[in-house]
């Protein structure tokens, strides 16, 4: 067994104490040595400020009574989804201060989208140039959020590589926002496994307890996009969302995402004068500002109008019913 793996395994038995054992007393407000030796810039490395704003996030909710969890979670957006050796970036942590426990693992971004002709808030795979919180813009928005219920569904039916049927039933892990992040709700925000099912046509099959109306289930190819975008959601290896997502049930937690509006004004607006960050207190991981040239906040009030009209040039055909499957 790998040294990888026997560190996965320490870290979930430890997490396990963790969320069925008696809360946590909360942590102080400076870091405790053992967490201090994680801090810097490096791959599975956390930043200084997304450490400082994520256990002040968690240390407000906790003193609120909102969150009784003895871990939360953190994410740096502005790190790059994959490293330039071709490994998953490791960007998303997972803190439990009194398991002295620490893990960064990997996590997607907004893709956002390219409304050609009006205006073009995609973003690239390995680096994160556009942020915002529009609705249907698909883009991530840094900030405060609490984790909120989980939502298993049912996604369809894929052939496995043995040649064997399997179920694909993705749990969801809504988040709940405040500020900016506010409508986290209302845009279907939260973290889930980065693997999804791309149907693509529909079987007879009555006797399936998943069956709809008309006694047919979805079937179709299964995609693991855990190196690709996201909706706007926070998506996670197959294996790390199967130790997230438990550790949030019954038991809300803290995330924080970095970069909000603000340290991405800011930046854009030290790149354009030539200004060092670091010199200016702003941060920024150095890969993907070489990469992006300076990043790019689109508000709600900004964006929405915008959508909403090319919505309205590009009505969506009505949907269609899956074709029928040929074969077995």
């Amino acid at each position: 067994m790998t040294t990888i793996w026997l560190s996965r395994i320490l870290f979930t038995a430890l997490a396990v104490l963790a969320w069925h054992g008696p809360v946590a007393a909360a942590p102080s407000s400076s870091p405790p040595a053992w967490l201090k030796a994680h801090i810097g810039e490096d791959d599975g490395e956390i930043a200084p400020v997304v450490l400082q704003r994520a256990r002040a996030l968690y240390l407000r909710k906790v003193s609120e009574g909102k969150v009784r969890n003895p871990c939360y979670f953190a994410m740096d957006a502005t790190r790059p989804a994959y490293t330039g050796k071709g490994d998953l970036g490791r960007r998303f942590y997972i803190i439990c201060e009194a398991q002295k426990s620490f893990r960064a693992v990997s996590s997607g971004h907004g893709g956002g989208r390219n409304l050609k002709g009006l205006a073009n808030f995609a973003n690239g795979r390995q680096c994160a140039k556009n942020f915002g919180n529009a609705q249907d813009s698909l883009l991530t928005a840094g900030g405060p959020y609490v984790t909120a219920e989980i939502k298993t569904s049912f996604k369809g039916y894929y052939r496995t590589a043995s040649g064997k049927d399997a179920v694909l039933m993705r749990s969801f892990v809504q988040f709940d926002g405040e500020g900016e992040t506010a409508n986290a709700r209302e845009r279907e925000l939260g973290g889930h496994a980065a693997h999804v099912l791309r149907a693509y046509c529909r079987r007879k099959s009555p006797n399936s307890p998943y069956a709809g109306n008309d006694g047919y289930v979805p079937v179709g190819k299964l995609v693991n996009y855990a190196a690709g975008r996201s909706n706007g959601c926070t998506s996670w290896s197959v294996p790390a969302a199967a130790d997230i997502v438990p550790m949030t049930k019954d038991r809300p937690t803290t995330l924080y995402i970095y970069p909000e509006s603000e340290d991405i004004d800011a930046v854009a607006q030290a790149v354009k004068a030539h200004r060092s960050l670091s010199g200016a207190g702003l941060y920024w991981n150095a890969t993907c500002l070489k990469q992006i040239d300076a990043p790019k906040f689109w508000s709600a009030a900004s964006l929405e109008p915008i959508i909403a009209g090319y919505k309205k040039a590009h009505p969506s055909p009505p949907p269609q019913p899956l074709p029928i499957c040929k074969g077995p």
